[in-house]
């Protein structure tokens, strides 16, 4: 069976390994930080992980440390082997490597996910690949004991473009709930109301619903911090400059975040948003 090697054990590179565990894949992990994962086995180095796996799946934070990982990939015996970067960066990244990892003999995707660590483990997250269709056949093969919503949407890139599309899309929603959540407590109008007329109505959207009891107070939980969305905000609108356009609901959407991120809510739940929103209308 093929061999997983996650690199990154944060909350989503945790989920990834315990779910691939669960589907009963030989898993071992690797992170800069040193941290463990119950009952997946961590290596001491990247070298020892590239040794025991066949596919290596990326589940860093930023950027710099996508770069650093690939270049310290690169130095190692990369023949057959398959690498799946989920990280949410730039494209480019990826891109002015994959020439030297094809000369390696290994083949690349990049494969963003859309949902928290909750739809990993659950298999229901959404995953877009970019690559050719050998690498993206490859690499659906792998990502299907993760997820029953894998999509090959282009060539390398076109993954973090889709996810950029898909969850631009959520972020401009909470945009539109930051200006309407005043107007309801200006009213009189209870959140709770609103949010569960909203919710559960046309103008609702799946990620409100299942977060709901979030945003009501009555799950504490956290499936993704909101500093990893402002974060992401960021890069969302890197991809989108580069391509010449713009995207001023982004830009409302990243001053509303890094609002809440000031107020002490970095490690909540993005579900902080409307209660804030709310509450300080």
């Amino acid at each position: 069976m093929n061999r997983i090697g996650i690199i990154g054990l944060g909350r989503m590179g945790s989920a990834m390994a315990r779910r691939f565990a669960t589907e009963g894949y030989d898993v071992h992990g690797w992170t800069r930080s040193g941290r463990a994962v119950e009952d997946i086995e961590s290596v001491k180095d990247i070298a020892a992980l590239v040794a025991v796996s066949d596919t290596l799946i990326l589940s860093l934070l930023d950027g710099a440390a996508v770069a650093s990982v690939l270049d310290q990939l690169l130095d190692c015996d990369l023949a057959s082997k398959h690498i799946i970067d989920t990280s949410t960066v730039i494209p480019d990244i990826l891109k002015t490597r994959n020439e030297a990892i094809a000369a390696k003999g290994a083949t690349a995707v990049d494969a963003p996910i859309s949902g928290g660590p909750e739809l990993v483990l659950a298999g229901s997250c959404g995953i877009f690949i970019g690559g050719t269709e050998d690498a993206a056949e490859r690499a659906q093969a792998t990502l299907a004991a993760i997820s029953n919503r894998v999509f090959h949407v282009g060539p390398l890139g076109a993954g973090l473009v889709m996810k950029v599309i898909n969850n631009g899309m959520i972020q401009a929603y909470f945009a539109g709930l930051n200006d309407m959540m005043p107007l309801a407590k200006r009213a009189g109008l209870p959140m709770e109301t609103a949010m569960r007329i909203l919710s559960s109505g046309p103008a609702g959207m799946p990620m409100i619903a299942d977060r709901l009891p979030k945003i009501l107070g009555e799950d504490q939980s956290v499936g993704f911090a909101m500093s990893a969305v402002a974060k992401d905000n960021d890069v969302f609108l890197r991809v989108v400059r580069s391509f010449g356009l713009d995207a001023p609901i982004l830009e409302i959407a990243g001053k509303q975040q890094r609002a809440v991120v000031a107020a002490g809510h970095a490690d909540a739940d993005p579900a902080v948003m409307v209660p804030f929103a709310y509450d300080n209308g």
